[in-house]
């Protein structure tokens, strides 16, 4: 990956985006894809669509840009934060975690309690809900804690970008900003080979909330064609139960989703681009729902021929997610070349 990519990735993970307070993500895209970009426009909620004029043909490559988090529900009197989840947040990775409190007037510390091992009962030593949860910022009275933050101010995990081994790194928020750094970098890509369809990179919000920023978009946009890149689970690692097996790996290349929303004519063109440019995928089923925002896409107008690509991700929905820095690059050039060739291919089924 070159340093300029590399740049922009880390821009976005190191900048917190959950569900509805994605403004400074966007922020980022916004500015990286405007340097190559025809149009860039925004919405009332943040959705931002870039655009490389072409042909008649519209393709979207898209991504969300929230991560889960959590919110300020309330002030106890003794100056602890009560928590609300925004999306899937998990409860048993919470506890004892470093956390940034968002606020208007800048960012405020604190860390999720959790009682010391010396204190608690062993024969209940469950986890609790997150809204029996607190924050501890150092407060000591709720009027204190009220000067520094707000009942609705987001927080998000206190956590930076780590490298591992063999071109892999660790973060929280890979869930979706690998999706909007796909879908500049497709266009990117896409614009340097003079398409002669239109392209648009799409970075939707509140998806972890109910792939509400999809829906919007689907409706206004109504491309002909719509991928969206999301994480999707490796099942590589030595905890994932049996039953739940994909045939997944980490380092084996993007997947093409088959199944329900996925349009079997676009499944088909993906392919065909994947082995023509050599590019490493892999299949997985998705037999009622993808679980992306394709699933919003899909049902908008008339229907639209959707199709969801998924970046390999360990550890979903934690503070450690895991992606493979090959099957990231691999998925833009991936998406690139399709946005390029896309009108080659014929998306309606014929019965």
């Amino acid at each position: 990956m070159e340093k300029k990519q590399r740049e922009f990735l880390d821009n976005l993970l190191e900048t917190a985006s959950p569900s509805g307070f994605e403004h400074p993500a966007q922020r980022v895209w916004v500015e990286y894809v405007s340097s190559f970009a025809d149009t860039v426009e925004t919405d009332a909620y943040g959705n931002a669509i870039a655009t490389v004029e072409g042909g008649d043909t519209t393709v979207a490559i898209t991504g969300h840009s929230d991560e889960i988090g959590f919110i300020v529900r309330d002030i106890d009197d003794n100056g602890f934060v009560n928590l609300g989840r925004i999306g899937g947040s998990d409860r048993t990775v919470s506890r004892g975690q470093h956390v940034t409190i968002h606020t208007d007037d800048g960012p405020v510390s604190g860390v999720i309690g959790q009682t010391a091992i010396h204190l608690r009962d062993g024969d209940n030593d469950g986890v609790s809900d997150i809204a029996e949860q607190h924050v501890d910022i150092g407060a000591e009275s709720g009027e204190e804690a009220a000067e520094l933050v707000e009942r609705g101010d987001p927080i998000t995990f206190t956590q930076t970008v780590t490298e591992l081994e063999n071109e892999r790194i660790a973060a929280r928020g890979l869930d979706n900003r690998i999706g909007i750094w796909v879908a500049a970098e497709a266009l990117r890509r896409a614009a340097e080979q003079n398409p002669d369809v239109t392209v648009c990179a799409v970075s939707t919000v509140q998806e972890e909330v109910g792939l509400r920023g999809a829906r919007m978009v689907g409706f206004d946009l109504a491309p002909d064609v719509a991928i969206a890149t999301d994480v999707t689970h490796a099942t590589d690692g030595p905890d994932t139960p049996g039953t739940a097996q994909t045939g997944v790996e980490l380092g084996s290349g993007p997947t093409v989703a088959r199944g329900s929303t996925n349009h079997p004519r676009v499944v088909e063109a993906v392919r065909t681009v994947a082995d023509n440019e050599e590019i490493a995928i892999q299949i997985e089923a998705t037999g009622n729902r993808t679980g992306t925002d394709a699933d919003a896409f899909y049902t908008a107008r008339g229907g639209i021929p959707s199709l969801n690509v998924g970046v390999p991700n360990r550890y979903m929905h934690t503070p450690v997610e895991v992606i493979d820095l090959g099957d990231l690059d691999a998925t833009a050039s991936l998406l690139g070349a399709f946005a390029a060739q896309a009108a080659a291919y014929e998306y309606s089924v014929s019965l």
